[in-house]
């Protein structure tokens, strides 16, 4: 299985289509051929390596989804960085941990996300910016950052500006950047995304060029995406959703990427409308929120044909919601997580509405997947609920600086442990059923709350729901669920224990 280099794979799609569209932000009133585009991110490309960085070296970004933020994912991997990808929620102890951890050598960073500025924590943490130039930073705390960049217009003590950095390079020749590229291999780390799990400190998921480029094509595959399609990508960039599932997936087919900088529900639908947008991802909860705009009606999705709903338990009404009502017939459910960069399995377009609402999907081409008992580690037949395996080109490096994190999840053998409990049936589709972690035991009787949370999407007043474990000194434990009524609904303890007595009694031991 051949693989390219980020910057090659790029190279390609501008070669084929150079006039094609590849990145509009309606709003910002931007709109970039692929050949636009790519030499956009060439010139940003010869800026970073005009200031020092080189193949392996960690750049961080702390960003909405900004068209910066895409630039400089194939900008960094054009020169061999790896893009360290910061959740926009972190706070100061997040930020610190993760600047310490991942050595990141430069960092670009916006100014705030929803009232937090980014700028004050990072002078209360870095106080040596406030006295520096840029370029010349020298950090008691954090002694591997050299480098600030700030994605705005105004200039910020201690700080390069992204435009310095797309003029920096102007001197490089073509021909320097092009065997800067060449020197890449498929298999070096390009990307790190910090994933958490169950426990402990965050871990680094080191993602290879080889781990995204193959992942993207066989997610674009699976969708049946094109160079006539339009996608909507209102899931953040620095999660696998939004720059693998949707940026590197609409480059691999020559696409249109269409972000919207930060989820808003009639945000989405305007872009859907306005830019004709074929395709749409999101987590369950997105979905949930455009479907229950009080003017969703007056919205024109007949664009839509495909998309991608995963991140989190899909609830059968949501998923039918957005075939039936969205129009997104041909609309896809993705499972994955980042240590698999990110998608294991995937529902294809002519799938069966059943396969689509009842499972996963099946494992994408040239993966592995097998179901086995947790305890024993062997295979278990066709129908058996076991924890879900999987091994092939999709599978992360390990956890960066973490060798026993990750021989807890990776068997010597390439098997990925994903912790997660499905049932695969004979054609080879799975059905999470839950976590390993998540399973709750009331009075010895095992109780996964994936089959719960099912049954109360089906309740004509219930918008979303999460079903949890809580201590219960006769049981052990017991079934909590959290409700969020839809608007202009309310279910009171009494109705929702009536409602629920006969075809969901593992309930009646707990209602808050």
């Amino acid at each position: 299985m051949k693989t390219d280099t980020i910057g090659h794979f790029l190279q390609k799609v501008v070669n084929k289509n150079p006039s094609a569209e590849a990145l509009v932000y309606k709003d910002l009133d931007l709109r970039l051929t692929y050949q636009d585009f790519n030499e956009s991110c060439r010139h940003l490309a010869k800026g970073l390596f005009k200031i020092g960085m080189k193949r392996g070296d960690h750049l961080a970004i702390w960003a909405t989804n900004s068209p910066e933020w895409v630039t400089t994912q194939f900008a960094s991997a054009t020169i061999g960085a790896v893009l360290v990808t910061v959740n926009t929620n972190y706070q100061e102890n997040e930020l610190r941990y993760l600047l310490t951890q991942s050595d990141t050598k430069t960092l670009f960073v916006m100014e705030e996300y929803r009232g937090t500025s980014y700028l004050d924590m990072l002078y209360k943490l870095i106080p040596e910016l406030k006295t520096t130039q840029p370029g010349k930073l020298k950090s008691a705390a954090f002694p591997q950052l050299e480098h600030v960049v700030f994605l705005g217009k105004e200039r910020k003590q201690g700080m390069w500006l992204y435009e310095d950095l797309v003029h920096l390079g102007n001197d490089i020749p073509d021909h320097v950047l092009n065997h800067q590229m060449n020197t890449l291999q498929p298999d070096d780390v390009i990307n790190m995304q910090y994933t958490s799990g169950t426990t402990g400190f965050p871990k680094g998921v080191m993602l290879t060029h080889q781990n995204l480029i193959h992942n993207a094509t066989n997610i674009a595959a699976c969708m049946e995406l094109s160079e006539e399609d339009r996608m909507c990508i209102p899931v953040p960039f620095f999660h696998c959703f939004g720059c693998v599932l949707g940026i590197l997936a609409c480059v691999s087919a020559g696409a249109t990427m269409v972000p919207v900088v930060e989820f808003n529900p009639e945000k989405v639908l305007e872009t859907v409308q306005e830019e004709a947008c074929t395709a749409l991802h999101g987590v369950p909860t997105m979905f949930i929120a455009e479907l229950n705009l009080p003017t969703f009606s007056s919205y024109n999705l007949t664009s839509l044909r495909t998309g991608i709903m995963a991140g989190s338990t899909c609830p059968i009404e949501v998923m039918k919601g957005v075939i039936e009502r969205m129009g997104a017939t041909e609309i896809t459910i993705a499972y994955g997580q980042t240590e698999s960069s990110p998608v294991i399995t995937q529902t294809r377009v002519n799938d069966s509405l059943h396969r689509r609402t009842d499972t996963v999907g099946r494992a994408l081409p040239n993966v592995e997947v097998k179901i086995i008992d947790p305890y024993t580690k062997q295979e278990v037949p066709r129908g058996v609920q076991g924890e879900l395996v999987t091994r092939g080109y999709h599978v992360m490096k390990g956890y960066y600086k973490q060798p026993e994190e990750t021989a807890r999840v990776l068997s010597e053998d390439g098997w990925l442990h994903t912790g997660d409990l499905a049932v695969m049936d004979e054609d080879g589709y799975c059905k999470i059923t839950g976590r390993l972690k998540d399973m709750i035991i009331r009075g010895g009787e095992n109780i996964y709350p994936r089959e719960v949370e099912e049954y109360l999407y089906t309740h004509p007043d219930i918008l979303d729901v999460q079903v949890v474990g809580v201590p219960d000194s006769k049981y052990g434990e017991a079934v909590s669920a959290w409700i969020r009524c839809k608007e202009g609904r309310e279910l009171s303890k009494k109705r929702f224990k009536i409602s629920v007595k006969d075809k969901l009694p593992v309930l009646k031991s707990r209602v808050i």
